[in-house]
């Protein structure tokens, strides 16, 4: 079976910098959750952004369900696929939740599978904003404005969902029904690639884990074994 994501020698950083994104290579299988962890400032968000188009691709190639998406804009990326809730301002505060269900699919053009009946497939994976939809989105609390994220992502049928460290700021309650709707996420046939600061919370419901240092991978193994490690040591290991 061919990756859901497959990544190839991925190089990026910001202007004139060095790069931040050291070479990365990694193919992720479909309907799996993938945890991208590591220290501070070892390039996770840098990575996730660069997938999404955000971040310019000095070298390598990114490929969605084996559609090679390295050229393309972060607009033609989501039609090829591959959707992405960033960590804030992920969702518009002054409209409804219905308001910015609407505005998630405006411009989407020629994605298969968008239109009324995905919006009904997602409200039904996401019962705490589906009964609220005239609800301003200012007015959630931090856990539901995440919900909120997630379904405007998933209106566009991706098949790959990127989230960039989907609990910051969140109460350790609130944590565990943004993990839970990750999985539900997953169990609707989405692959997520969760890029995440609370390594305990992504690897209770990772498949498998990735450690990045200094924008390379240290580590990739189950999240099973990655839990059983020496988190200490994989992330302040120097790599070459």
């Amino acid at each position: 079976m061919a990756p859901a994501l497959s990544v190839a020698d991925l190089r990026a950083g910001y202007g004139r910098g060095d790069d931040i994104v050291r070479g990365i290579s990694l193919d992720q299988s479909p309907e799996t959750i993938l945890a991208v962890i590591g220290p501070n400032g070892s390039g996770k968000s840098s990575f996730v952004k660069t997938l999404a188009g955000l971040l310019d691709i000095r070298q390598g190639r990114v490929s969605v369900t084996g559609a090679d998406v390295t050229a393309e804009t972060p607009a033609k990326r989501v039609a090829a696929g591959l959707a992405y809730v960033p960590q804030e301002a992920n969702v518009f505060p002054s409209l409804t939740i219905g308001e910015n269900l609407k505005l998630a699919t405006e411009f989407l053009r020629g994605r298969a599978g968008v239109g009324p009946g995905q919006r009904e497939r997602v409200l039904e994976l996401f019962p705490e904003i589906a009964a609220r939809l005239k609800a301003r989105a200012g007015d959630l609390s931090g856990g539901q404005r995440q919900m909120l994220a997630f379904a405007s992502a998933l209106l566009a049928n991706p098949e790959v969902l990127l989230l960039d460290e989907p609990s910051a700021g969140l109460s350790p309650k609130i944590v565990g029904q943004t993990m839970e709707a990750i999985v539900r996420v997953r169990a609707a046939g989405v692959t997520v690639l969760l890029v995440e600061q609370n390594v305990a919370a992504a690897l209770d419901i990772a498949d498998e884990a990735v450690v990045l240092v200094a924008g390379q991978v240290s580590l990739r193994d189950s999240a099973a074994a990655v839990r059983a490690a020496d988190l200490g040591d994989l992330f302040f290991a120097k790599v070459a």
